[in-house]
């Protein structure tokens, strides 16, 4: 209902997306998406945005109701993910090193959506249309204040795999090139040609949540694993340290993605 208003709000300011988006700092795929209803608009934008379309404080009225819906969002996925999803939420420190796919946090509707059509055994629409919703309402972790630190590791084979077709590709290789310059966000690409690699075990992440220890998380064939035992932990941290060293740099591996881009 909110994302009804909010276009209705728009259109009679006579604003387009884009538009809109430039005036309150937001892309015109996330104001797509709040618009659709699959993002959640969070406090700091519904302020923002109220002046603008001329809403006389009517979407800063909705705000207690939105920060009951994005508590309650917490709970939304699977029993199995809650307590890395709440983690998640709360981190001020994620870093990410993918193997075969594009990270949820990273991934456009369109390409999540993919992921999910073509898992086996296949789910029904009702189930990937929620997943799909769930997983983008992740992603606002990055427009919370103040600013986490991200950095992600992913193989090269993970961006020329065209999951979902061309077109869900090239939208997934803009959005990886929006996120990757972000000033709070580092992002490598490990070459297929690197003769030596200190990982060959799989993906996984690393994450620090307010006022906590550093843990793990990995997922093997839909089975999780939280690792808070800080050897383990440790580990792996020293790992990713040298995956990092061994990765194209962020210049060069935005420079690599933006060539892709050019060639197809």
């Amino acid at each position: 209902m909110l994302g009804r208003q909010l276009k209705l709000l728009r259109e009679r300011a006579g604003l387009s997306q884009p538009e809109f988006g430039a005036l309150v700092g937001y892309g015109p795929d996330q104001i797509s998406a709040m618009e659709r209803g699959v993002r959640t608009p969070r406090p700091e934008f519904l302020i923002k945005a109220d002046p603008i379309l001329g809403a006389n404080r009517m979407l800063i009225a909705v705000i207690p109701d939105v920060e009951e819906a994005m508590t309650r969002a917490r709970t939304r996925h699977p029993e199995w993910y809650r307590d890395y999803a709440g983690l998640e939420a709360l981190a001020v420190s994620l870093h990410d090193y993918s193997t075969m796919g594009v990270l949820g946090l990273l991934q456009t509707e369109e390409y999540a959506r993919a992921v999910f059509t073509q898992r086996h055994p296949p789910l029904d629409e009702e189930t990937i249309t929620k997943r799909v919703a769930d997983r983008l309402s992740r992603q606002q972790i990055f427009e919370r204040w103040p600013l986490p630190e991200f950095s992600f590791v992913m193989e090269q084979a993970v961006l020329e795999r065209p999951i979902g077709g061309h077109e869900v590709h090239q939208g997934q290789l803009r959005h990886l090139l929006h996120i990757g310059r972000m000033r709070n966000v580092q992002l490598q690409v490990m070459p297929t040609a690197r003769e030596v690699h200190p990982s060959l075990g799989g993906s996984f992440t690393l994450l620090i949540p307010k006022g906590k220890e550093q843990v793990a998380y990995m997922e093997v064939q839909g089975h999780p694993k939280l690792i808070t035992d800080r050897e383990e932990v440790r580990v792996l941290a020293a790992r990713y340290g040298i995956i990092r060293a061994q990765a194209l740099n962020p210049y060069e591996s935005l420079e690599l993605i933006e060539k892709m881009l050019e060639e197809r």
